[in-house]
């Protein structure tokens, strides 16, 4: 019998199991927090909405907010629509008014550190130190899973193109999966 080094039958095996639940398409929520923008002006909002459709996913409802605990939460807790995902954009920075961090913290069930590191790590590599002041973060709130991110736009193509979109049919088809 010939021998199979086991690092290829382990590969082999994990690499179909671990991606069996992975899911067609998404629905995705999107939110803009801030205390200023308007649909108009909403750069960042209208990059994560073409992104997400680029991918082959549906926006399943978009709204701005202002950076007001108490909209944040009723909105994340009660979406307009269903959603598998939930991309928040601003108000994660460190400014009075910035309560996004706060709010959505309080509200995650189950949180994915690795995307606040890998994003400021990947910021670091194009802006340097000032990447440490965000505090972008992501977890599962109720059946959907929030990203919180900054309102840059090109904060927000960092974030969708380098760490959200390659993984979201793989995150989501795992949180779906029983």
């Amino acid at each position: 019998m010939p021998k199979v080094p086991f690092s290829r039958i382990l590969n082999a095996v994990a690499h179909h199991d671990h991606h069996a639940a992975d899911t067609v398409s998404v629905r995705a929520g999107v939110v803009t927090i801030s205390d200023t923008r308007s649909e108009a002006d909403d750069t960042s909002g209208v990059k994560i909405r073409s992104m997400l459709e680029s991918a082959g996913h549906e926006t399943a409802f978009y709204n701005i907010v202002r950076d007001e605990p108490a909209e944040i939460t009723d909105l994340l807790l009660t979406p307009p629509a269903p959603a598998d995902v939930i991309i928040t954009n601003g108000g994660t920075g460190l400014a009075p008014r910035d309560t996004t961090f706060e709010t959505v913290s309080k509200l995650i069930e189950r949180e994915i550190p690795g995307f606040g590191e890998l994003f400021r790590m990947l910021s670091y590599e194009e802006i340097g130190a000032a990447a440490m002041l965000s505090r972008a973060t992501a977890g599962l709130v109720g059946q959907s899973v929030v990203f919180c991110l900054p309102g840059s736009t090109k904060a927000v193509d960092l974030a969708m193109s380098r760490l959200i979109v390659p993984q979201l049919k793989h995150l989501v088809g795992l949180v779906k999966s029983k």
